[in-house]
């Protein structure tokens, strides 16, 4: 069953980005997935970075009916990423329950893969996902003029997308809406502090909204330090609930419904 709140009522449960596939898990995804299905999951995207995590992603989503699969390469990934990776891509999108591309985009605050790359590979991953016809899911960190050049130029398909973990300010989600994208948060969001992130959550239209945990990362609180799973979007959910003033519950068959119809998820 779902948790439940103070007055018995059981949030929903849809997890947008989750890396069940990361090596944190590699001790006990088993009883973690087991234990989120158990407990009332009823959603939850696995999001690969790199083709191998991408290729894991797609065979965790066939164990477990409430777990689907995006496959992409991570901007700190693209340096390693091999001249045929999109073939490589295009043939783990053909997959059962692989929903979207990504996770791509341009981090420029590790600088892991040089930023040349990083705008090339994104790029090719956006056509790649209007080949496709399928969602892109997107992560901005510190790069978040460069990013918003590059979709104003290349533009996104019909399929849509998200900026995941958004981090950007009012502007940056005001253009990333009118461009179609979702904007979704992560247990950053229970973070204190903040006032610009809980402000924008507050603000975003009903339908553009999504939640996350970014698991193994970003736990929120009250298990911040911790190793973050799916279960604990409850988390962000309530939080962005209180920022909004409305019911969790509500809130959370708004987020369900909405990462269903982004994902094409019946």
């Amino acid at each position: 069953m779902s948790p439940a709140l103070n007055n018995g009522a059981r949030l929903i449960l849809a997890d947008s980005h989750a890396h069940l596939i990361d090596r944190k898990f590699d001790t006990d995804r088993k009883e973690v997935v087991e234990r989120t299905g158990a407990e009332g999951m009823s959603l939850v995207i696995d999001v690969g970075y790199a083709l191998d995590s991408s290729r894991r992603s797609a065979e965790l989503a066939g164990q477990a009916e409430f777990i689907y699969s995006a496959v992409g390469i991570h901007p700190h990934d693209s340096g390693e990423a091999p001249k045929n990776y999109l073939n490589d891509l295009k043939k783990l999108a053909a997959c059962d329950k692989v929903v979207a591309i990504g996770e791509t985009g341009l981090d420029f605050y590790r600088n892991l893969s040089p930023q040349d790359v990083q705008r090339r590979v994104f790029r090719e991953q956006l056509a790649l996902a209007r080949e496709l016809s399928l969602p892109v899911i997107i992560h901005s960190r510190q790069a978040h003029e460069d990013l918003l050049r590059i979709l104003r130029s290349d533009k996104v398909g019909p399929a849509g997308g998200v900026i995941h973990c958004f981090s950007g300010g009012p502007e940056m989600a005001r253009e990333c809406l009118e461009m179609g994208f979702y904007i979704s948060f992560a247990g950053v969001i229970t973070y204190k502090g903040n006032s610009t992130l809980k402000a924008i959550a507050a603000s975003v239209p009903p339908d553009r909204i999504l939640a996350e945990t970014d698991s193994p990362f970003l736990t929120p609180e009250p298990y911040r330090g911790k190793r973050n799973e799916p279960l604990y979007v409850r988390y962000a959910i309530e939080e962005i609930a209180r920022l909004r003033k409305m019911p969790a519950v509500e809130l959370s068959e708004t987020l369900l419904e909405n990462t269903r119809r982004l994902f094409g998820i019946k």
